[in-house]
């Protein structure tokens, strides 16, 4: 499957986007999704994840902010991120797990940048 995250953009402090990532088949059977980032300079983290009975993990960094949805009918992903800060300034990528793997899988990221 190939996931292809789209989205991203400029946008002011305290703004608000929502990133998708669509899968080129079913993503029903991976038993978890994901978004994770990478800023320039820094390791990629993973900052939000969904598992297959639809519970939601956050990195703290994002908790109360970030969204992550999933909608297996249309193999698709989102993250609605509210209230951003430039610190959240990242290529953001959507990732899979299969069983009690790793994530892996990135695919093609998208450019979020925040202004301050």
């Amino acid at each position: 499957v190939q996931l292809q995250a789209s989205g991203g953009g400029l946008v002011q402090a305290g703004g608000s986007l929502r990133l998708s990532c669509a899968a080129s088949g079913s993503i029903s059977h991976f038993s978890a999704m994901g978004w994770a980032r990478q800023a320039a300079g820094k390791q990629r983290e993973l900052v939000a994840s969904i598992i297959a009975g639809g519970r939601t993990n956050y990195a703290d960094s994002v908790k109360g902010r970030f969204t992550i949805l999933r909608d297996n009918a249309k193999n698709m992903v989102y993250l609605q991120m509210n209230s951003l800060k430039p610190e959240d300034t990242a290529v953001y990528y959507c990732t899979t797990r299969t069983g009690l793997g790793p994530f892996g899988s990135w695919g093609q990221g998208t450019l979020v940048t925040v202004s301050s």
